[in-house]
């Protein structure tokens, strides 16, 4: 019999059928799966429907608001939130299992293993990339950042072994247009703050982070796919000031 706490697996989708179904089967374990859509037409919600997930659709409110109402609709209080194109691994579904016959904490953190140009990587930014997504929802929950959001969750956080399988197959100009996306989301939550851009900050936030993740992360190890994935967050450290620094000049007077 089993004795664990009640799961509740959570997801927002939209149009994402492409990388859906491996996800849905990798959460049969859960006692339910949750999906909240936000007007797909690609079928993402028939598939959804078909692997036994409720189905609920919902405006697109910016990530966190929509997560944390995502949140708001499990049926139980422990949520495991997963994106459309991550896969829970056997060993990751074991901890979590295990876990949740006596919780320890509100939240678990766990390693993703991100998938980038057809290799997964092992160093630099890809992994471990721990992410913060089991969780109790009475104690612990989604901020409301409309990008780069995160669970924010009391005391010390758990941490569980088993990998969190990151199948993006996304084109190198799709992923591009994606960070660009994201890098203006920060700007507008970085004037909201009063953030301010300096050359130095322009100049050498890419090149720490090079250094960083390529060397002392040991990116190289990566290969090629390593290399270019930390240009590029080289290149959207760059962007995410470069566009601060434009959008103050345009609020002058």
């Amino acid at each position: 019999m089993n004795s664990r706490c009640p799961l509740s697996a959570v997801l927002i989708t939209r149009n994402c059928v492409g990388s859906l179904a491996p996800t849905l089967a990798a959460l049969a374990f859960c006692d339910e799966i949750v999906v909240v859509d936000s007007d797909s037409d690609d079928g993402t919600r028939e598939l959804a429907l078909a692997h036994g997930a409720r189905v609920l659709t919902h405006e697109w409110m910016g990530f966190g608001p929509q997560k944390r109402f995502a949140v708001s609709q499990a049926c139980h209080d422990w949520v495991l939130c997963i994106d459309s194109d991550e896969v829970v691994s056997d060993e990751l579904r074991a901890a979590i299992e295990r876990e949740l016959e006596a919780p320890q904490h509100a939240a678990y953190a766990f390693p993703r293993c991100n998938r980038f140009l057809g290799r997964y990587l092992r160093h630099g930014e890809g992994y471990p990339d721990l992410s913060l997504r089991l969780f109790d929802r009475r104690r612990a929950n989604w901020s409301d950042d409309a990008v780069h959001e995160k669970v924010v969750a009391p005391g010390e956080v758990g941490r569980l072994s088993g990998d969190l399988l990151h199948h993006s197959e996304e084109s190198l100009e799709r992923y591009l247009e994606k960070q660009n996306r994201y890098t203006s989301l920060s700007v507008q939550r970085m004037l909201q703050r009063g953030d301010r851009a300096t050359v130095g900050k322009l100049v050498l936030s890419p090149l720490v982070r090079f250094v960083k993740f390529y060397f002392f992360r040991r990116g190289f190890l990566d290969g090629m796919p390593g290399l270019i994935h930390i240009a590029i967050g080289c290149l959207t450290s760059f962007l995410k000031y470069a566009k601060l620094i434009e959008a103050r000049r345009m609020t002058k007077p």
